[in-house]
Order: structure tokens, then sequence, then C-alpha cells
């Protein structure tokens, strides 16, 4: 190379082959690859003579190389790269003794700078061609899948690149640092070497694996060589510009680039650089980065993760950001909403604050307040996130508390489940950092806060006592006093009406004195008015008393007002004339205060400095206790709200939900307990997490008490457990019992717990009532999980609960009997079973006592002796051998001691014949109640227990014939075949032995010579004549015991149903009703076809106007439905009106029912058109906006697009047959509700001849308006044209109906009638729906003719429904009965085909 010569750094390696400007380098020759090692050598060889310099003769040897880099071998390679990074470091090594070197000439200046470029140029180019090539080799193992990654990489190089970038940066770094600017004219370093340098670490950056763990010292060394070059070579505006670009364009970058920057503003000094690229973010259109969702998450990230770095250097620049948080895009808002955060925690936080800080401060918290309400859910749980880490880190100033609290309740409400989530969480970050108490009962701090708030009143009154009698002396006051009460007299003097309004009279007995104290009273307080109008009244009264008779009749009335108001108030002293008169001599105390006692001592500054102090700490303490007691109430308002998620879909919820009441339970929030109780049933969840959650909530409330020793441990947690069976449901009690059963199964009660619970049982420790009967329930409880906890101590529980005295425990007895019937498996037994079930001999002494005690107390009027008997016969039927023999002896027994009585009652009569004898009413109710619970049980005996023995006999005797048949083994395909034949034989025993059951069912339990039959009668008796047996808990029983009779027999069922059914529609006792809607549902399972015609009158109890009944009815129909034990028809719209009921239990039941219908299928789909019908039915169905609340509900579950779709066209449709304006509105309003898609509007318009007319109305227009809406907001740009069609076409036929209108009430006045009488005359044609709760399905209403004669009767029967009295003293048997008639009974039976779905025609 000439020594003139100048090598330039070219843009392009093609630019070196181009003959340039004068003196400019151009390589002469690009070499073969044949020739390339050779030249290599050479240049090696003159390197060795020549050092770096060699690099000016033997360029082109590198350039070639640099060519042909793709082609040749990777061992040169290699060679290469080794050989240049020595030449790299030779030259660093040398450059500081050429730099310092004075006498150095221009040709050597310039021969080491050209160098020093080229060195670095075939450096960089080289290691920039490796990473190429590493990428797309990194590429093609991505498809060939990560095995043996490395191993191809190093077959590919010959060596393992990813090491040796790192040294290569380094070097640059070493040469950076170097003085080297002086190589240079005027010591300035040309931009392009800059850019060489730099270009390559940003070439690094670029590669996605830069961001991986093993490439940490790259991501360091490529730090370190920018931040040389930002500080020595004046890269920052390119380093900004590289760094925007990067962002926009490579996810990966921005926690690299974070870490860079960072580093570069605190170990290299460089802030400056922050602000640059803020300010290059902040510059950026937020429509543009709306459009450009890339770059927006990019520089998210990068600002998110910067101000968790550097929140102080970044808090300067904040001002720039904030138009973004009025940008479309979220993830910007969020951003800029996490920096705020962030200096608010680590730069923003402590008392310590200057004011300039403290108000940042409340402007970055205010911002983040505000966008807890953003229109994004993402930035929603964003803020609510951000308070959480805020109160965790105790960053939030205490006045704030309420303001979060209540944002977090507010968001309780969200539709978005993240943000309901995170609202949760943030609840409970308050709770655990509360700075107020760690017991938060309002209860309990609403006690002392009204007590220190009073101190604080008594406190203030006195102080303001002590400063009146040191304060102002009255000329002061009352020339204070004196504008406001000028103001005051004038507007009296004007309106003299006002002092009619406010009458201030004075009384005969008072004196001037008195009456001059008075005024001064009201001066001091305030009150003008009344001191004026009173002044007013003395002047009048007192016209000789001093100094109401001293008045100038020269000066105005408002002159003379001031004066002598003035007079009163400033005393005797004010006026020179009166100094001498008697008025003088009024005591200063008189003066209401106003004036000073003159020898009163004055109070030292010490001690009312003591005082001020006292009033600043009761300030405290009040607003203390107020915080507390606020934030008290606002967490009790989110128990309130929280509880209702519980049984939310998303597990996530649920989960923090359950949490939640954890915290609000070990705070002590009594309402918490609430929540406790009302997570139980999530133990039946059938997602893990969620019954996991709570069997984790429960270890930890109840699991780990707090106690010195193993026993004070085992008190706390019986004692804790006992709260939750206070008032507990069966269905606590059940969830509850599973939860121990887990426990137990799992050695996780502490043998301690039950050795006290029997201790507390046999009352070796001392204990109430209700605590021994709690104890006995925990046992039996914990039985299901291990049966021997009880098993073993058989004798001891019937010792406790069923032993000779008297009166009986009943409450203690029935649990013991809980208890004990946990010791067995209740389940029908499996055909794998080979052992007999656990059953006792009659004669074990638990019958014994059970039959004594029910007999016993069976002529004792006791409630608890009817639940007690009814667990104790399910006991009997459980364990006993032979159960029907023990149970008839029971009823033999009770039923001779009711007829012992019925004796004695005729005995003590002298005359029989004056009035029928009389059972007291206790004795029959309870005779029936245990008549039909052996009914009952003798039935589940039948089934499951004889049934399930009769099989296990069958399985063993088949094998044992087996056995005798072929003793020795046969081959797998024979046995095969065996098992085929028995399963056969198998399922047709099944059916020989079910069909035996029903014959002993049907035929002889209910036969004339069986002990149940013998009560069939009495109870008929009972039941036919409420009128008779008027007794509310008799009747109770009575409808109960007939329910359960009616399951033994479809033959006794048939012929009863009718008068079930009366009873059920007529019964004027909410309780029969109840009971009987459950006993129906149970016959409506065993026998679906005689129930079937029935089915409108089940339907009907769910409009039945008692509550209790509403939700029984809700509850069995629920069952009835989704076991597909009924029709669904039109009338479960009867259950979509319980979504609107004013118990919210009915309503939440009426949800999960239709939850759960959802999931069958397309049910809800093809119900709606029904369902809709109905419940817009101007005669029949419901309110405007029930419809609404309903409707949305139901819509909701409408997902997929074909129904909606459909749905949409059948609607449409219904215009035409819709005949009020109020159908046009729902409709309308169903169609705006669904999830429409750009198909479903084309079927809307296709279908819009059906509604076009209808959209002069102002609802129906705004409900289709609402679908454009909707639809805009998803909409694809090609979607769009037929949107705007739409609206148009919309707009343009509600414009036009309007005009028409219009022009109707102009023109048309007259002949505007007859149009709507023919149109009346058409809605009368259709009959109104017939309701399945009208009276006239019986016999007790009026004749059916009525009816016909005139169709508007029905409805108002149905709405004014008349009470059906039952009158004791009726006499007529015919008259008594409730039953209806046999043209009244259903005759259409239709039968319920759940085997096969074919349809048979006629």
């Amino acid at each position: 190379m000439s020594p003139l010569c100048e090598f330039h750094l070219p843009l392009s390696p093609e630019e070196l082959l181009k003959s340039g400007g004068v003196n400019q380098y151009v390589v002469q020759e690009v070499l073969s690859i044949r020739h390339l090692p050779a030249q290599l050598r050479a240049f090696q060889a003159a390197f060795r003579a020549q050092g770096p310099l060699a690099m000016l003769e033997h360029f082109d040897t590198i350039y070639s190389i640099l060519h042909h880099f793709r082609s040749i071998d990777p061992g040169l390679k290699e060679d290469t790269l080794e050989f240049l990074i020595k030449v790299v470091s030779r030259h660093s090594q040398e450059l500081p003794a050429v730099l310092d070197d004075k006498t150095l000439s221009l040709s050597d200046r310039n021969a080491h700078l050209n160098a020093l470029k080229m060195n670095c140029y075939t450096l960089i180019r080289l290691l920039e061609s490796f990473e190429t090539m590493t990428s797309q080799t990194s590429l093609m193992d991505l498809d060939l899948g990560g095995k043996g990654k490395k191993a191809r990489t190093k077959a590919a190089h010959g060596f393992d690149w990813e090491e040796e970038r790192q040294p290569i940066l380094q070097l640059l770094t070493q040469l950076l640092q170097l003085d080297i600017r002086h190589l240079w004219n005027h010591s300035v370093i040309e931009e392009e070497f800059v850019s060489l340098v730099t270009g390559c670490c940003y070439r690094l950056l670029e590669n996605p694996t830069i961001s991986h763990q093993k490439n940490r010292p790259v991501r360091e060394a490529i730090t370190h060589l920018l931040g040389v070059a930002l500080t020595r070579y004046n890269h920052m505006l390119s380093a900004t510009v590289k760094i925007i670009q990067m962002l926009q364009h490579f996810e990966h970058l921005a926690p690299v680039l974070v870490a860079a920057v960072s580093l570069w503003a605190t170990d290299y000094g460089m802030k400056s650089i922050v602000g640059e690229i803020v300010r290059e973010i902040g510059q950026k259109c937020p429509q543009e980065l709306s459009r450009d969702p890339s770059g927006a998450k990019g520089f998210a990230a990068f600002l998110t993760e910067l101000a968790e770095r550097v929140p102080a250097i970044l808090m300067s620049s904040m001002c720039i950001l904030l138009d973004h948080l009025d940008g479309e895009n979220y993830m910007m808002r969020n951003a800029v909403l996490a920096a705020m955060a962030e200096m608010v925690l680590q730069v923003l936080n402590g008392d310590q604050l200057e004011e300039a800080a403290r108000d940042t401060r409340d402007q970055f918290l205010d911002t983040l307040q505000a966008h807890g309400h953003d229109v994004n859910s993402f930035v929603r749980s964003r803020v609510l996130q951000f308070f959480t880490r805020i109160v965790q880190q105790k960053a939030l100033p205490l006045t704030r508390f309420q303001a979060v609290v209540a944002l977090a309740v507010g968001r309780l409400a969200d539709k978005s489940v993240l943000v309901c989530k995170n609202a949760i969480q943030l609840l409970a970050s308050f709770l655990a950092n509360n700075p107020f108490s760690c017991k938060l009962s309002d209860t309990d701090l609403a006690g002392p806060l009204q007590k220190e708030t009073q101190k604080l009143q008594e406190m203030r009154a006195q102080r303001r006592t002590a400063a009146a009698s040191a304060v102002l002396d009255p000329d002061e006051e009352w020339e204070a006093m004196l504008p406001e009460l000028k103001s005051t007299l004038q507007q009296l003097l004007k309106l003299p009406q006002e002092e009619e309004e406010i009458a201030e009279h004075i009384t005969n007995t008072e004196t001037p004195e008195e009456v001059k104290g008075r005024i001064r009273q009201l001066l001091a307080k305030a009150s003008y008015k009344q001191a004026i109008i009173l002044t007013r009244e003395a002047m009048g009264s007192f016209q000789e008393s001093e100094p109401f008779s001293h008045i100038d009749p020269e000066e105005s009335e408002e002159t003379t007002f001031l004066n002598l108001l003035g007079i009163i108030f400033k005393g005797p002293a004010a006026s020179t004339q009166q100094k001498t008169r008697s008025t003088g001599n009024v005591v200063p105390e008189q003066v209401a205060g106003q004036t000073v006692c003159k020898d009163k001592p004055k109070v030292s500054e010490p001690e009312e400095s003591r005082e001020s102090d006292e009033l600043v700490k009761q300030e405290m303490l009040v607003q203390y206790l107020q915080d507390a007691y606020s934030f008290s109430r606002k967490i009790t308002e989110a128990i309130g709200i929280i509880s209702k998620m519980m049984y939310e879909n998303t597990t996530s919820v649920v989960q923090e939900v359950i949490e939640f009441f954890v915290m609000v339970f070990q705070f002590g929030v009594p309402q918490a307990l609430f929540g406790v109780r009302r997570m139980l049933p999530l133990i039946w969840s059938k997602e893990p997490g969620v019954r996991e959650a709570v069997l984790n909530a429960y270890r930890q409330l109840y699991l780990s008490p707090k106690g010195d020793s193993a026993r004070a441990k085992a008190q706390a947690l019986i004692q804790n457990l006992s709260l939750l069976l206070v008032d507990a449901s069966v269905g606590t009690i059940q969830c509850l019992e599973e939860i121990l059963c887990e426990f137990v199964q799992k050695d996780e009660l502490k043998p301690a717990v039950t050795q006290l619970l029997w201790e507390r049982a046999t009352e070796k420790v001392p204990c109430s009532p209700l605590e021994r009967c709690s104890s006995v329930m925990l046992l039996g409880m914990m039985a299901r999980g291990k049966p021997e906890i009880v098993g073993s101590n058989l004798d001891t529980l019937v010792s406790i609960g069923l032993d000779e005295k008297f009166p009986q425990d009943y409450r203690l007895a029935q649990q013991v009997c809980h208890a004990i019937a946990n010791i067995s498996d209740r389940r029908k037994p499996s055909l794998g079973k080979r052992h007999p079930p656990f059953r006792l001999p009659q004669e074990h002494r638990l019958f014994e006592r059970l039959r004594e005690t029910i007999t016993k107390g069976f002529v004792h009027p006791d409630p608890l002796w009817i639940p007690f008997k009814e667990v104790a016969v399910t006991l009997i039927y459980q364990l006993a051998e032979g159960p029907e023999v023990l149970c008839a002896q029971i009823l033999h027994s009770c039923a001779k001691q009711a007829l012992e009585k019925l004796e004695e009652k005729s005995t003590s009569q002298e005359d029989p014949k004056e009035t029928p004898v009389m059972l007291p009413t206790f004795l029959l109710m309870n005779l029936l109640s245990l008549a039909g619970d052996v009914a009952l049980q003798q039935l589940v005996h039948l089934e499951q227990a004889v049934s399930g023995e009769l099989c296990r006999r069958r399985v063993l005797q088949e094998e044992q014939e087996h056995k005798t048949k072929d003793p020795k083994g046969k081959n797998t395909s024979s046995e095969t075949t065996m098992e085929e034949e028995l399963g056969l034989v198998g399922a047709t025993a099944d059916d020989t032995e079910a069909e035996l059951i029903r014959g002993i069912c049907e035929m002889e339990l209910l036969d004339g010579k069986q002990t149940l039959a013998a009560f069939v009668p009495l109870l008929l008796k009972v039941c036919n004549n409420p009128g008779l047996y008027s007794n509310p808990d008799l009747c109770a029983a009575a409808s109960l015991a007939l329910g359960k009779f009616c399951m033994i027999s479809a033959t006794f069922c048939d012929s009863q149903l009718r008068l079930l059914f009366t009873m059920l529609e007529k019964s004027s006792l909410p309780i029969v009703r109840s009971n009987l809607m459950v006993a129906t549902g149970d016959l409506a399972i065993r026998f679906p076809n005689l129930v079937d015609p029935w089915t409108p009158h089940l339907y009907a109890r769910l409009r039945d106007p008692a509550q209790q009944v509403r939700k029984t009815a809700g509850l069995v129909m629920t069952h009835l439905i989704l076991k597909d034990m009924v029709k669904v028809k039109g009338q479960v719209s009867e259950m979509a009106v319980l979504l609107i009921d004013p118990e919210p239990q009915i309503a939440a039941l009426a949800k999960n029912f239709f939850n759960e219908l959802s999931h069958k299928g397309n049910a809800i789909y093809n119900l709606l058109p029904d369902i809709i019908s109905r419940l817009s039915d101007p005669e029949a169905g419901v309110e405007e906006v029930p419809f609404h609340i309903i409707m949305r509900q139901l819509l909701s579950y409408i997902t997929k697009d074909k129904q909606t779709e459909s749905l949409v066209e059948k609607l449409c449709q219904r215009f035409r047959t819709a005949r009020t304006e109020r159908q046009h509105r729902d409709l309308a309003y169903c169609v705006s509700q669904l999830p429409l898609t750009e198909r479903g509007l084309r079927r809307m318009l296709d279908s819009f001849d059906c509604f076009g007319d209808k959209l002069s109305d102002e609802s129906v227009f705004s409900a289709f308006l609402s679908v454009v809406g909707k639809l805009r907001r998803g909409a694809k740009p090609e979607g769009k044209a037929i949107i705007d069609e739409f609206e148009q076409k919309l707009r343009a036929f509600h414009t036009r109906g309007l005009d028409g209108i219009e022009e109707l009430e102009i023109g048309q006045g007259g002949s505007q009638r007859a149009p709507s009488a023919r149109k009346q005359s058409t809605v009368s044609r259709y009959q109104p729906l017939a309701s399945a709760v009208s009276d006239d399905d019986f016999v007790t209403p009026e004749p059916r003719r009525a009816t016909r004669r005139h169709p508007n009767n029905q409805q108002r029967v149905s709405k004014k429904k008349p009470k059906v009295v039952f009158s004791s003293d009726e006499s007529s048997e015919e008259e008594l009965s409730a039953e209806m008639t046999e043209d009244e009974t259903p005759k259409k039976t239709t039968p319920i085909r759940r085997a096969s779905t074919r349809r048979h025609r006629s």
C-alpha cells in the first residue's frame, strides 16, 4: 500500500473494489480460494516481521477470505479469526507508545491510522460473518430440534463461536479506551469508525439468543463497549436512535437494553441518555403506536423495567410521557402507570419528603386512582396490582386509605375476572398491612369511637369556655359582629314577614334583665335574627324599663336597633349616661361568658401548653378510631360482595375468595364466619384446585389453633368447630363432615382431639348440654373417615344418648344415632364384595334402647321426638338383622298406646254420645309420622339392602357352581367366554330380582294383612278432611306420610295422586305445600309416567306466594329437569321468573339451574323462543324491566355463532306476529343482547322488512343502534361497509316512521281510531294463556262454563286467588273433601321414553 493512500471505511464491501477518489485505497485483486491458505501464511510471516502494519500490504488476503467466507474451509476461518485477534491485540499494545511519541511523522501516523482502520474493519467483518452463519444455523436447529445443537454448531465452525465473541468485544473496548483520536487530523475521530465498532454491537444484540443466561458475559461486554463509545466518542444521538429502532423491531431486547441503559446512567454517569430515550418515546404519536402494537409493546416493557432500576433518574422525564396516558394503546398506559408506581415505592416513600416531592407523589397516586376506572380491563387490573405492592411496602399515605379501599370495593363488581381477582388481592393486602388493629370488628370499634369523640367534644367545649373568658373584650366582639348584624337587620326591616317564621316570645314572668340575658346569648351564638325579633318584643313589653325606654324618636329604626343591641351586648359600661343606673350591678358571670372576670387568676403558660397537647393527642386518637371504624365498615361491605363471588366459574377467582376469607377470619371481622361457612359446599367441587383450597383454608383456620399444650390446642380446635355447628343447616353439617373425614383419613387430627371429645361426651369434663351434643356430632363426623372411632365405643355411645332417664334429651339421642350410623357403609353393596354387610343382631342393646326410647317418647308432646324417631328408624333399618320385625313391634306398641289413651278418654267421659272422643293431636301426628318413616325405610331396605344381598348371594352361588363343575383352571379365552355368559345371566337375574322387589312393594306391603296397610285409612281420613284435622303440625306430618306411602306402590300412588296435587295447590299452609313439593318430586323420579300429566301443577308452585315453597319448588324442579325426569317445555319460563325473585337465595338457585342447563347441549337455545313468548305476553308475562334482567342472563348462554344467527332470524320473524308495542320492544332488546357477527348482521338485513316499520318506536330504534355500536368495536375493515349500510337503513326507516306518525297526527286525527279498533279486536281473538295455578282445574272453584263465557275472568281469578279456609265445624263429608272430582283428573298420560329417541308416527 502506498504511504500516501488512505483507507476509507466502506458502507458495503463492494465499494473497496471500485476506484474511488485520489489516494483512496482499492482492493487490487480478490484471490481464489485455493490461494488463500498460502497467502494467509505469507501474511502471518509478514506480521512476525513488521507487526500490525503488515496489514497494509496484506489487506487483500483478508478481504478475499471475507469474500469467500461461505465457501472456504472452517479451519481457515478459525485460523483467520485467531490471527486477526492477535494483530489487533498487538496493535492495541503498541499504540500507546505511538500516541505518546511527539516526534511521530505524518506518514507514520497515517500508516498506523490506516492499519487501525483495516485491522478493526476486517476483525468486525469477520465477527459479523460468523454471527450471521450462527444465526442461520440456530434457525435450522429450531426445525431439527434441540438435541445435539452444540455438537452441530461445533461441527459447522470447527469451534464454539459463542465463546469467542466476548474476547473480541473486550479487545475492541480496550482499543477504544486508548486516546486514538490523535491519529486523526485535528484529533477528531471520524463518525464512520465509531459506527463500525458500535454497529457490530447492535448486530450482536439482534440475535434472539442474546437474552439467554449463558450469553450474559457477551451482553456485559457489549454494554461496556457502547458505554466507552458514549463517554469518549459522542455516540449519544446515534445510540438513542438505534435503541428506539431496536425496541420497535426486536421484542427480546427490552430487558437487555434496560440493563445497558441503567448501567450507563449509573456507572458511566450518562444520566442524560435516559432523558433522550424517554423524550424520543414521549414524542411518538399515540395514534401511531396504536397501529404498531409490537413497537408499543417494546417501549412499554422498556419503560416498565427502566422504572424498576433507575426510578429517580426517570422521574425528571415523566412529564414527557404523560400524553401516552390519553393514548389508545393500553400497554403504554400500563407502562407509564408502572413507572409512577415504582417512583412512589422507591423514591417518593417515607414521612420526611419535601413539599414538592409530596405533591408529586400525590399527583402520581391521583393518576393511579383515576386509571382504576380505565376503559381497558388490563389497565384496571394492573393499577390494582400496583396498589397492592404499594400497600404491602407500606408506601400508601394514611390519608388515602379510605379512597383506595373504596376503589378496590368498587372494582369487585367489575366485568373482568382479572380485575375482580386483583381487587380481592388488594383488599387482602390492606387487611394484612392495616395500621389500625389486628382485630377489625366495627361493632367493637363503634363503642370506643363514640366514647372518645364525646371526650374530645367536652375538651373542646372546656377550651372554648376558657378561651371565651380570656379573649376579646365586648367592644372588639361587637365591632366584629356589626357588619353581619347590620345586613340581617336591613333584611328583616325590608321583609317583616320573616319575623313570623322565627317567633321569639316573652313570658309574663320574665324580667327585663332576663330578656337582656337572652338577647346577649343569642348575639353570642350569632343568632342575629332571633336577637332582633326578641329586642322588638322587649321594646313593646318593657317601655318603662331601661334600656328599652331610652329611644330617640329622631333616629332611624335601624340606628335605634343597633344602639339598643350595642348597649345590651357591651353591658352598662357602654353608655356613660347609664353608669350610675341599677343595671350596672350585673354580675360578670351573668353576661353569658362575654365579659372578663377581673379577679379570675390567669392560667399559667406551661399548663396551657399541656392542655393544648392533650387536645391534639385526643384529636389524633379520635381520627385514628374514625379511620379504623371506616376501614372496618368498608371491609365488611367488601365481605358481602366477595361472598357472592365464591361460586364463580373461574377457579382462580374462587381460590382468591377463599384465601381472602381466611385472612378476614384471622383478623376477627365478625362477618367472616359467614364466608367461612359459605365456602363449605365448595368441598364438593369438581375442580381439584378449589377443593384443595377449601381444605387448606380449614387447615389454616382450625387445625393450627394457639395453645401451650396439645390439650389446650385440642380444646381451642373443638371450640372453633363447635361454633360452626351453631344453627348450621343439614347441608353445612354434611360439608363439614366431608372435610373432617378427609383430615381423619390423612391423620391430621391429633389423638388429643378425639380423647377430649370422648371426655366431653361422657361428661368427664364439665360442659353444657349443647357442647356435649356438638362433641357427639364431631365424633360421628370423624367416624366417616375412621369407623373404629365409634365402633370400638358403641356401648359407651348408647349409654350416653339412649340411657334411661326422664325427660329424654332427644337432640343428643339423635346425634348419637347419626354417629353410630357412620360405622357402616350406607351405599348399595357392589358385586365385588364377597363379605356380607355389617349388621347387628336384633337382641343388641342398641335396638332395645332405641325401641324403648321411641315408644316411651311417643306419648309425650316433645317436638324433638319426631326428628329423633326418623333417625332411629333409619338406623334400625341400616344396622339390624330383620329390621322390619323391630319396626313392626315399635308400630304396634305405639298404636296400642294411642288406643289406650283413646279408651281412657272414652271411659272418663260420662256421656259419650254428646261429643265424639278426641285423641290428642300430637299423638295422631306422632303415629302418622312414625308410620310414614317406617314405610319409606322399608322401601329403601328392600330396594337397596335386600336387592344387594340377593345379588351378592347369587354371584357367590354362581362362582361356587363354576368351581364344582370345573375345578381345574382353563385357558384365558375360555375364561373370557365364561365371564361373558355370566354377565348375560347376571343381567337377566338382576331383572328377575328387581321384579321380585317390585312385586313385594306393589302386592304385599300395603296389602290388608300387613302392618303398614292398617294405617292407610287413618292417613287418608286426615288428609281428606283438612277442616276436621286443621292442626298445622298434624297436616304437615300427614301430608308427608302420604307422600312416603305413595312411594311404595304405583297402584296406591295412582289412586292418591289427585289428592296429593289438590293438597299441593289448595293447602293454606306453606309447610304442607313445601313438603308435598318434595314428595311429588320424588314420585316423579319413581313413577315418571304417572306424574307426567301433572307436570304443569309442579311448575305452578314456582309462583307460589310463600318464599319457602318457591325455594323448595325451585330445588325440586332443578333436579327433575337436569335429570331429564320431566319434559322441559315452555313452562320453564316459570324458572326464568325466579331469576328476579326478591329473595337472593331463590334468584341464585335459578341462576345455578340455568348455568347447569346451559351445559346440556342446545337446551337453552331450544327453549328461548318459548320463554320469550311467555314472558313478553301482555296478559301472563312479566314487566319490562324484569324481562330485561331475565333475558340478559339467558342470552348470555348463547355463544355459538350458528345459534346466534338462527336466533336472530327467528326473533326478526317474530316482529310480524307480535301484537303490542311492548312485544316489539322486548324482541328488539333480545336482539341487542346477542353476540352478533357479520353473518348474523347479514341475516338481520335479510329480515329487515320484518321490523323496519317498528323502528319509529324510540326504544326499538335504540336497541338496534346498540347492535351497530357493538359490531363496530371489533369490525374488520371489509365488514364496515355492511355495518354502515345497516345503520343508514335503520336511520332512514326511523325518520320515515316518525314523519308518518306526525302526518297521521296532523291530517288523520279522525280516521286514526278505526285501525286501532280493528287492531284491538284482533288482539282479543287470542285467548289468554291458561295458568297452571288457576283454580279452574279443581273442584272447589266455580264451574268452567262461567270462565269460558268471560275469558278475562281467568286473569282476575289468578290475580286475586280466594283462600280456601278449612273450618272445623263443617259436618258434611262431601264438603270437607279437598279432593278433585273424577272429571278433573288429567286423562292423558305421556310415557317418558329415555331409552329411545325415535319418534313413532301415528
